[in-house]
């Protein structure tokens, strides 16, 4: 029988007050108990709803089963067919808008907890199974990966099983992409995201860091020097947008992929062990309401401000970031200001920031988005005492592959124009997906267009 508990198990985590001072991960896993009791809420439905909510289709009834019976090895196998990277996504995707949306037993009470039982079989397997991963035989076909991020690892692995060498083509010293520079370490174990490429450089993957392409080799160069037979970009959006409000040239105002980068790849959490000073004042200002903005703001506090606000010109219904990190946000002292907008940013005599100025908003009609459009109030200004801001309202692509890539389409934001189905560009044998396609979006959904169009590369140059 079903165990028919309203509600999931609940996550452990360290007390607020406690982790917004370090940098450790804030919630803890389930215990082997706590898993079974959860998968146990399972209905293990005929139609699989939960699946249709899944980008990268895991077979989630199913490895829930195995894990119902405590048959936690064969629950990770089961992931691994369709999912590269399940201790990522266990931990950053947004299951409550994705599977767990689906889940009938989250009609009547709460959801069963998917992701928290991904997570654990992921955990359970690193610590519990030295894994002995067999390189697969050459069938003599050669693609070329530009980025490794969640989007390039799994274009990466998908074709390394098929036997394609692979080489991945990174921008930084150091594999991962946004797992690696954007996530802070109290969401995502950087251990934890090299252990995963770890696994795919046992698979035969070839992983090239410190090459810009655009710069270093360009597209072409891949196919006519280096003899690839297709080429993936998956080279995300690193490129941030600013509000073009007088002041954001001060010193003290940060991108949020600036300031993240420093503390994340960087290590700038661990200064002075290592050497990236990251200045964080007294009172902080992180601008937007996305995930982006909750880890610029919970990072600030743990690097030692005491206000850390975010400023976002809608309500808190609005707000784009996953319910869980505005919760955590809002336990670890994070203030929220909402309906409120920066109309400039105010400077001292040394070039500095020392203060924002913001307008109260109202929400009107509808935009294009489909929420309420968010409206000025005149003569409700203020200035809020910030010595910090951090700008995190969006990030488009590098323009350096679209402008040394002829032939290659793009839109007015500057991503690659690809088909949704197949990851197909306008130019032969090249493929794209991920960020630099649909700008700025979430590691799963990346991740889904890598799968698609591994899929599709293996299907034209099997022909």
């Amino acid at each position: 029988m079903p165990n028919m508990r309203m509600d999931k198990n609940p996550m452990p985590e360290q007390c607020p007050n406690v982790r917004n001072k370090n940098f450790l991960e804030v919630t803890t896993g389930y215990t082997e108990e706590m898993a079974i009791d959860e998968a146990q809420r399972c209905l293990n439905c005929k139609h699989k709803p939960c699946m249709q909510g899944c980008p990268v289709s895991v077979k989630i009834p199913e490895f829930i089963a195995f894990v119902a019976k405590g048959e936690f090895e064969n629950a990770y196998k089961k992931i691994k067919e369709t999912n590269a990277l399940p201790a990522v996504c266990g931990r950053v995707c947004p299951q409550e808008k994705q599977c767990e949306s689906k889940c009938v037993r989250g009609i009547k009470g709460e959801s069963v907890g998917i992701g928290r039982l991904e997570r654990f079989v992921a955990d359970w397997h690193m610590k519990n199974v030295k894994e002995e991963i067999e390189k697969p035989v050459s069938n003599g076909k050669r693609v070329a990966v530009v980025g490794s991020g969640p989007s390039g690892l799994t274009v990466a692995g998908d074709l390394a099983k098929k036997g394609y060498e692979v080489t991945i083509y990174e921008a930084f010293h150091t594999a991962g992409g946004v797992l690696m520079y954007g996530i802070p370490e109290f969401r995502l174990p950087k251990d934890i995201v090299q252990k995963e490429i770890s696994n795919l450089k046992e698979m035969g993957v070839d992983i090239e860091t410190n090459v810009v392409i655009g710069k270093t080799l360009t597209v072409d160069e891949l196919f006519d020097e280096m003899n690839f037979d297709a080429v993936y970009i998956g080279s995300g959006a690193g490129l941030p947008h600013f509000m073009g409000i007088e002041g954001e040239s001060l010193n003290g105002v940060y991108s949020a992929n600036e300031f993240l980068t420093r503390i994340n790849l960087m290590k700038g959490y661990k200064f002075p062990e290592y050497d990236t000073p990251v200045y964080v004042g007294k009172n902080v200002a992180v601008l937007g309401g996305g995930n982006v903005a909750m880890d610029a703001a919970r990072s600030a506090k743990r690097l030692g401000a005491e206000n850390v606000y975010i400023v976002y010109r809608r309500g808190k219904e609005e707000l784009p970031a996953r319910v869980e990190e505005v919760f955590h946000a809002e336990e670890e002292g994070i203030e929220f200001k909402l309906l409120q907008n920066p109309t400039k940013i105010l400077g001292n005599e040394d070039g500095w920031v020392s203060g924002m100025e913001v307008i109260k908003m109202e929400l009107g009609e509808p935009d294009d988005s489909g929420r309420r459009r968010p409206v000025p109030i005149e003569g409700s200004e203020e200035v809020i005492d910030v010595d910090t801001v951090v700008v995190a309202i969006g990030q488009t692509p590098n323009p350096l592959i679209r402008k040394t890539t002829k032939g290659l389409d793009t839109n007015k934001r500057g991503c690659i124009i690809a088909d949704e189905e197949t990851g197909k560009t306008s130019k032969d044998h090249v493929y794209a997906g991920g960020d630099v396609v649909t700008g700025a979006a979430t590691v799963i959904l990346a991740m889904g267009a890598g799968k698609a169009a591994a899929a599709a590369i293996d299907e034209e140059l099997s022909k």
